[in-house]
């Protein structure tokens, strides 16, 4: 990693950065703050054939730009549904509750630019004890200023007609 303020060129491949798989929402590294200054850092999620990614949730401190590579994405913008292709932009900006799914029958890809940087690293506390601690999740969740709905699963779940993580951490 290089931590200058202007980062260091760098060719990215598409295997390259450790990953973690959370029942059906995966997480690659790609770009981690240090890289940017931590202006952002980009996580790719490829997300299991109609899956919920993550319960309802607001962040504090984070706007985050998801791209569509391939498959169909949902996402809850507040009170907004919206679906988007490959090569669509969907931003999900703090202060606003929000969710995403893939809303296909088929894989669904995306790239997750996520400003300012810092956040990459809630996925990375998370995989450290995922479906085995509630309690540990609430306290990543404060460590990061997220809040989380997980009551909303269920109903989400049910409208949508996705599949619930199995692990609700």
């Amino acid at each position: 990693m290089n931590s200058s303020k202007n980062g260091k060129p760098t060719v990215i491949l598409s295997n390259a950065g450790d990953s973690f798989d959370f029942d059906g929402l995966g997480v690659q590294w790609k770009i981690d703050g240090p890289q940017t200054g931590e202006r952002f850092s980009i996580v790719h999620h490829p997300i299991a054939p109609k899956t919920l990614a993550a319960p309802l949730h607001y962040h504090h401190n984070e706007d985050e730009y998801s791209y569509v590579i391939e498959g169909k994405l949902g996402a809850l913008l507040g009170d907004d549904v919206v679906e988007a292709g490959p090569g669509t932009w969907v931003f999900k900006p703090r202060g606003q509750w929000h969710t995403f799914w893939n809303a296909g029958d088929n894989p669904c890809q995306i790239i997750e630019v996520i400003s300012p940087a810092g956040f990459e690293n809630y996925f990375r506390g998370l995989a450290e004890f995922w479906g085995s601690d509630l309690e540990k999740a609430v306290k990543i969740n404060e460590k990061y200023s997220l809040e989380m709905d997980f009551e909303s699963i269920p109903g989400l779940c049910e409208r949508f007609g996705l599949n619930s993580p199995d692990a609700q951490v």
